[in-house]
């Protein structure tokens, strides 16, 4: 298939929803010094403001790229050929946020992809500006989760748009404000009480809901986890640093001196890129399953704890 297909350009919703964020971060912050939160520090905000900057005009070459790559595989490889029609969206939601899971997920449980999508954990804080602290090189790379929407049909620009939808929607959600919403969303949609858990350190709640806008994948695939206890922000082993270009790439560093000056096998040092975050070759480093199983034993030997 070499045709090619008409579609009006769809705007880059990102760009327009930038005096959105800006207002509603300076609301947030306002009615959290009002409540006495601490919520907020001025260069961890800093931080993840310029972090979130960096991420957008990096972000101009790298949808370039995947807009390349989707359209050529689209027009070559597709199976089918979704329509640009109502319930085409309703599919591309669901197709979408399927995808999303599995690249969060996996962004969890692979070092490699770990390593640009840690940006966004690294912050001690949780409030809106946290949404925007955001990776400056995994754009370049997590694309290859969503070509099998290419394949299946759905056109590259429904995939885009709804990539940027499902984005804006994670925004919202980065807030202590907003405690519980009715039964029926949180049963359904990704919510500010789950994503707390996301990003807390509490060992029962590592590697656990990785939903963009639906829930539903981590019910159907064993990792959701209800808040329970107050959670816990940032990383196992947290970073000591504000500056955006350590924060961005301070993981790949360390991961790439692992594979290096690590003394064992040539597999063992791939297995570098491959395994968990924490994983070490001889034995000593603890990846999330591991500290999860210490808390479900120590929950067991202390239960009124």
């Amino acid at each position: 298939m070499t045709e090619t297909i008409n579609i009006p350009e769809i705007p880059n919703l990102i760009h327009y929803a930038i005096p959105f964020f800006i207002l509603t971060l300076i609301i947030e912050i306002i009615v959290t010094s009002k409540k006495q939160m601490e919520s907020y520090t001025f260069k961890d905000a800093a931080a993840s403001i310029t972090m979130g900057l960096g991420n957008v005009f990096i972000g101009l070459l790298a949808k370039a790229m995947v807009f390349g790559i989707l359209t050529f595989v689209y027009l070559n490889f597709r199976i089918f050929t979704v329509p640009f029609v109502w319930w085409a969206w309703i599919l591309v939601l669901f197709a979408d946020d399927f995808c999303y899971y599995w690249f969060h997920r996996i962004s969890h449980e692979n070092r490699f992809f770990w390593a640009s999508h840690v940006v966004h954990h690294s912050s001690r804080r949780y409030n809106l500006s946290t949404a925007l602290r955001q990776t400056w090189s995994g754009s370049f790379m997590s694309f290859v989760f969503w070509l099998p929407m290419a394949v299946l049909g759905f056109h590259p620009i429904m995939i885009l748009a709804q990539m940027s939808i499902s984005l804006l929607y994670q925004y919202w959600i980065h807030t202590e404000l907003i405690k519980k919403l009715p039964n029926w969303f949180e049963a359904v949609f990704n919510t500010p009480s789950h994503h707390r858990v996301h990003h807390a350190t509490n060992p029962q709640y590592l590697d656990r809901n990785h939903a963009g806008i639906l829930i539903i994948w981590d019910k159907i695939f064993g990792t959701f986890e209800p808040e329970v206890e107050k959670p816990v922000y940032g990383l196992v082993k947290n970073i000591d640093t504000y500056n955006p270009v350590k924060i961005a790439f301070l993981e790949w560093y360390l991961m790439l001196k692992d594979v290096v000056s690590s003394k064992t096998t040539f597999g063992n040092k791939l297995l570098y890129l491959i395994k968990p975050p924490g994983w070490k070759h001889d034995g000593t480093g603890m990846v999330s399953s591991d500290l999860r199983k210490e808390w479900v034993k120590n929950k067991k030997k202390s239960p009124d704890q």
